[in-house]
């Protein structure tokens, strides 16, 4: 509804964030197309607190600084399917992982993945079901290891689940479909053959990055959207670093990575995927 100046609740959601998120080191420009759903939890934080409105939950992050961390914790979004991207799946089975499989099999068995803003799972469990459907079978010397890391403990519990509607494999080709999914339900669950090469864990990409080095860093659609430049930097030197020379780095289609960006060229032929050198 408009308020008596003339603004509607979704035009004093957008003055809110535009105000609230470069002081959580963010930037608007990524949240522009998704802001209703940082909107719907700020309007159940106001209800939380009794605030009548965002005027006055301003008025509450001054006065209780430690709000700013719960504030914080409404941003991540969380936006994911089976697949997503078709073509840059399409890239990593054909060119991007047997080149850093064939690689790794000459000292050693295993391949390490990361990655990173897993959301609820479709991003890891895809790279399993494509392992193991598709390349397991040419490099049976070499296992798949998958670190799969979100902030946000409810998005780990639904991915522990890996059970899923239909919405979140439409883009799923079907004999991954057929061979990855027992019916559960209404839904579909993730066969335990895929769901044992992904290991779930907790972890803010402003940290530190887990211990390396890995051969694959899938990083899409969360740093290099949302956060802003000096955040932007800082995590690409932490990806830089976790990934051993030779491994990939795999973006968003429509992301960039921060200039410069020294140790990284482009996959050759491939779109927002690179190769630390």
């Amino acid at each position: 509804m408009p308020e008596p100046g003339g603004r509607s609740e979704d035009e004093r959601c957008v003055a809110f964030l535009q105000w609230a998120l470069p002081h959580l080191g963010l930037q608007w420009a990524g949240y522009r197309k998704v802001r209703r759903q940082v909107c719907r939890r700020l309007r159940r934080r106001l209800r939380e607190l009794e605030a009548p409105d965002l005027d006055a939950y301003r008025d509450h992050l001054a006065a209780h600084p430690e709000e700013w961390a719960a504030l914080d914790a409404l941003t991540p979004i969380t936006i994911s399917r089976f697949h997503r991207d078709r073509g840059v799946f399409e890239r990593l089975e054909r060119d991007v992982l047997p080149g850093l499989a064939a690689a790794g099999r000459r000292d050693r068995d295993v391949l390490r993945a990361w990655s990173a803003g897993c959301a609820s799972g479709e991003e890891p469990y895809t790279l399993a079901l494509l392992w193991n459907e598709a390349l397991a079978r040419r490099f049976p010397a070499l296992r798949l290891e998958i670190l799969a890391t979100d902030v946000e403990p409810a998005m780990l519990r639904r991915a522990r689940a890996a059970t899923y509607g239909a919405g979140s494999l439409r883009e799923l080709p079907e004999p991954l479909r057929h061979r990855g999914f027992t019916p559960a339900g209404a839904g579909w669950r993730l066969r335990a053959e895929h769901r044992d090469l992904v290991t779930l864990a907790e972890h803010d990409l402003r940290g530190p990055a887990p211990a390396g080095p890995f051969d694959l860093v899938l990083c899409r659609n969360v740093a290099f959207t949302y956060l802003a430049p000096a955040g932007r930097r800082a995590v690409l030197t932490a990806l830089t670093g976790a990934l051993r020379p030779g491994g990939a780095l795999v973006i968003g289609l429509h992301e960039s990575l921060p200039d410069p960006h020294p140790g990284l060229e482009p996959w050759p032929g491939a779109r927002a995927i690179h190769r630390r050198v």
